[in-house]
């Protein structure tokens, strides 16, 4: 999981989190040891000189008040980790995402993106914030506690000892019989997301033809399915919550009767044997809590899996030495091109002197928009090559590329912000005159588009009026 978790986040962040999971252990062991002070106190309550507790209970004090510190300042430093973590991800992800090659974000992939970058990261980076510290005092507590037992009773220190791996192989089990549920309710999840997305891009068309009062059912049924998953992971999740229940009480069971029969034996005293049961108690509740923190760190685990494996996905290689185009030029070599187990295109040349126009008429579906896209480099081709200038688009850098090509899609899209600022986005540093003049020939040529007519409405009330989409 930490290992994960840093290979998510980045060599630079290695430091902070291995020094906060070291703070936050150290806690947990002084935790353990100041309940490990509860065995002197009551022998010296329960002895013939009342006058020995005095300097167990200043040392059980003080290790209180020292657990006390260690706490608030490893919440600190986890809350801390936490949000400079979350600020760093989200960096870090917004980077990578920015260097994928367009051709990546397909329709099947807009809703993992948006849950990813969104509640995702959140609950990844709440795994410093909220979930290692419990998780740690959790299993480091315990652990102390045993030691302890050891010091005083080497027959309970082992039975205690015995119930560790037990308790160790019901979580790892309860993690690998529900790992299906968490993979397969994560895609239910993703996909639901795209159905939202996918139902709110199509309002405008649902209104226009007088449909918005009809079910979506594509959208229906992803939730239905997103709803059958969750249901199933959770009682995937109840036989290892239940077995852990049970052996963390039958361990306590097995410690309660092993400690009547020492002192009946007179192996071991009553206050000592009532000290020990107490701190064996005080192992139960976060055992048991493992259960809920082992729940919400397998959540967490699946989406580090998925922040990974995006992280991991190599951008088009930029060449080392990038080549200028002499012209403009345009040309496919006998390109080929996949996309997944469909063949768009199979040895298609054309050619496109600088200057000329050319029209690629099709039917939907032909590739005429792959097309555009090879020539924008949003992804390779498998075989061939996409020249400008005569040069392999591949040969030129991306910045070189897209400052000499301008791809108009069918499938126009507006950013929230003013007519001005949609304008500018081809070139920020155009000026005023020249965002105009560019506006108005986009009136003139493409005066039949709904987006132009929008925006050549909205460019008569002035510049700053926001566009709604």
């Amino acid at each position: 999981m930490i290992r994960m978790l840093l290979r998510v986040l980045g060599h630079e962040y290695a430091g902070p989190v291995r020094r906060t999971v070291a703070l936050m252990t150290v806690t947990a062991i002084v935790e353990g040891l100041s309940y490990a002070l509860l065995v002197p106190v009551l022998h010296a309550l329960f002895g013939g000189d009342p006058g020995e507790v005095r300097p167990w209970l200043i040392a059980f004090g003080a290790a209180v008040a020292a657990y006390a510190v260690l706490r608030y300042l490893s919440d600190l430093a986890g809350f801390r980790s936490g949000t400079t973590l979350l600020e760093g991800m989200y960096h870090r992800i917004g980077d990578h995402l920015a260097r994928l090659p367009l051709g990546w974000y397909s329709a099947s992939r807009v809703g993992e993106v948006s849950a990813l970058a969104s509640r995702g990261v959140l609950d990844a980076m709440g795994v410093i914030a909220h979930l290692l510290s419990p998780f740690i005092s959790a299993a480091v507590t315990p652990l102390t506690i045993v030691v302890v037992m050891f010091a005083y009773n080497w027959q309970l220190g082992l039975a205690a000892a015995l119930g560790a791996p037990v308790v160790a192989a019901v979580q790892i089990w309860t993690g690998r019989s529900t790992a299906a549920g968490d993979a397969d309710t994560a895609a239910r999840g993703a996909e639901a997301t795209g159905r939202v997305i996918e139902y709110l891009q199509a309002q405008p068309v649902l209104r226009a033809g007088g449909r918005t009062g009809e079910r979506f059912g594509l959208l229906d049924d992803s939730l239905t399915a997103l709803q059958r998953a969750a249901r199933r992971s959770t009682l995937s999740a109840l036989p290892g919550v239940i077995g852990l229940a049970l052996t963390v009480q039958a361990m306590f069971t097995v410690l309660l009767v092993l400690g009547a029969y020492l002192v009946l034996d007179g192996s071991i005293g009553a206050a000592e044997i009532l000290a020990i049961l107490v701190l064996a108690a005080r192992c139960a509740d976060p055992l048991l809590s493992l259960a809920d923190i082992g729940g919400k760190l397998r959540a967490a685990r699946s989406v580090l899996a998925r922040l990974d494996e995006v992280l991991r996905t190599e951008p088009l290689p930029e060449p080392r030495e990038p080549a200028l185009p002499a012209c403009h030029d345009l040309a496919f070599d006998a390109v080929a091109f996949r996309q997944g187990d469909r063949t768009v295109f199979d040895d298609v040349s054309l050619a496109v002197p600088d200057g000329s126009t050319l029209a690629v008429v099709g039917p939907s579906g032909a590739g005429k928009t792959t097309l555009l896209r090879l020539l924008a480099r949003f992804a390779d081709v498998d075989a061939g090559a996409v020249r400008v200038g005569g040069v392999d688009v591949r040969d030129i850098s991306t910045e070189e590329l897209m400052s000499r090509i301008a791809v108009v899609f069918q499938d126009v899209y507006l950013f929230d912000g003013t007519i001005e600022d949609n304008v500018r986005l081809g070139r920020p540093d155009a000026t005023a005159a020249e965002v105009r003049a560019a506006a108005a020939a986009a009136r003139a040529r493409r005066g039949d588009r709904a987006p132009a007519r929008r925006l050549g409405r909205a460019c008569r009330r002035g510049w700053r009026p926001p566009v709604r989409r």
